[in-house]
């Protein structure tokens, strides 16, 4: 396989209670080994549920894919070794064993798995300035193109201004809800 230098997501399988423990591990190995270039994120996705405890009802979070956690990486042999020899972690999902390399998620697998956990697909807080323009990609402003007035990376907010019947107008979007115009 060919060393992609692109940014793609991975499942691990991990020892099933271990999922939470791999996620810091994982992150702690990448900046101890200067690997922040090719280890980004690492999520295990939770679901709130309602559970009676003693008589009293209470949320609760449960994972949604006990024994697995997802990964977004640079797939190379050097980021390939780290995240396979974190201690607890079994294996790459999509593997074929003998050494090769496993295939990513495909992109609607994880965006459908972010929104699920309230994260943005593509975390593009760093990529846009005050004063860009932009094409926005989805909602009731669908296709038009605006300029940025406001961003607010915290809450994954970004305000831009479109000339609506011949009027600005502002709108409140999400960091996934537009591109930058090349």
């Amino acid at each position: 396989m060919v060393e992609s230098t692109k940014k793609q997501w991975y499942v691990l399988h991990t020892y099933s209670g271990y999922e939470d423990k791999v996620k810091s591990d994982l992150l702690s190995r990448a900046q101890s080994m200067g690997m922040q270039d090719y280890i980004f994120r690492v999520v295990v996705p939770e679901e709130s549920k309602v559970e009676e405890v003693r008589g009293k009802k209470q949320e609760v979070e449960e994972k949604v894919f006990p024994g697995y956690v997802l990964v977004e990486m640079v797939m190379t042999d050097e980021s390939w070794f780290i995240v396979r020899n974190t201690p607890n972690v079994t294996g790459f999902v999509g593997s074929h064993g003998g050494g090769s390399k496993p295939n990513p998620l495909l992109e609607e697998e994880i965006e459908h798995i972010l929104k699920m956990q309230g994260e943005p697909a593509k975390p593009v807080l760093e990529d846009y300035e005050v004063g860009e323009s932009v094409k926005i990609t989805s909602g009731a402003f669908d296709g038009l193109i605006g300029k940025i007035t406001e961003l607010q990376p915290d809450k994954n907010k970004i305000f831009v201004t479109i000339d609506m019947f011949g009027r600005q107008t502002s709108a409140e979007l999400e960091y996934d809800q537009v591109e930058k115009i090349d």
